[in-house]
């Protein structure tokens, strides 16, 4: 067996995995150049059908020089029957509703990422499905009444409820929602999912050659702490060792949080440079 095959045999099984399925589905078909997530239900000789888990009463086709690079002997060697794949849409036949899918052309990151995103979720809807029962409703009355409206708008149910969590019930205010089903969900969302976050960093080296150099530095990062706490910022001040330092910044995205960094470490350069010191970027993530 080609290398390569084996390589990418080996670390796929790795990947593939059993979990549950969301009850909501799609409508429709999904486009070209969509990653999915899919079923294996059969097995020929040269292909693998499966089921778009995310979309309603639809399946797709994996030719066999879609499974994987290199020479592929058998497809067992690949893939079981009830394994979950994260695959690519090549082509869409509206017509026929056939959908022709790529399992080589998804890399590890992808992979990791579309299931990622699908446990969130199945999460998401088991969290709507707990408060619907607590309502005496159904999650088919929450997904007719909240949960599609929510979805056309974020793109993800779990999407919308990261921003509900983060901004509030306004957020939402543009749907005109039931306010007997929507408080209670928005109240489980506040208590039980954490808005996302991302943190970015810099290391600063900073010297100051004067008697009184420490001092000076020591105010160039208190201005940057004041800054930061009048504009409540997340940030965090570390000194290394002599002459290293790093700044984080926490915010829920990552062009937020970066202009945060950009503004505090702006701040501090022009602060430790007037007082005749020295302040270079070593490195940034």
């Amino acid at each position: 067996m080609h290398k390569l095959s084996k390589f990418y045999r080996v670390n796929l099984l790795k990947t593939l995995y059993f979990s549950p399925t969301m009850v909501y589905k799609k409508k429709g078909l999904p486009q070209e150049n969509d990653i999915v997530i899919c079923t294996v239900k059969k097995i020929s000789y040269h292909s693998i059908f499966v089921d778009l888990d995310e979309f309603e009463r639809q399946d797709g086709m994996i030719h066999i020089s879609e499974i994987a690079p290199g020479r592929i002997r058998n497809i067992r060697d690949y893939v079981k029957e009830g394994k979950r794949l994260v695959c690519l849409v090549l082509r869409i036949n509206e017509r026929q509703k056939q959908v022709d899918l790529s399992l080589r052309r998804v890399s590890m990151s992808l992979r990791n990422k579309k299931n990622e995103e699908y446990k969130q979720e199945i999460k998401a809807e088991k969290l709507m499905e707990s408060i619907a029962k607590q309502q005496k409703s159904t999650l088919k009355e929450y997904y007719t009444q909240i949960g599609e409206k929510l979805i056309e708008k974020y793109g993800l149910l779990s999407a919308a409820f990261y921003e509900i969590s983060a901004k509030g019930e306004s957020t939402i205010k543009d749907l005109k929602l039931p306010e007997k089903l929507t408080k209670p969900l928005v109240q489980a969302i506040k208590e039980k999912i954490k808005p996302p976050e991302v943190v970015v960093s810099v290391f600063l080296n900073i010297q100051n050659p004067l008697g009184n150099g420490v001092e000076l530095i020591k105010k160039a990062l208190i201005k940057a702490e004041d800054l930061g706490k009048k504009n409540k910022y997340k940030i965090n001040l570390v000194y290394i060792s002599a002459p290293k330092y790093r700044i984080e910044c926490t915010a829920p995205d990552y062009l937020t949080a970066k202009e945060q960094l950009d503004q505090l470490t702006v701040l501090i350069s022009n602060e430790i440079k007037k007082s005749g010191g020295l302040c270079e970027i070593i490195k940034k993530k």
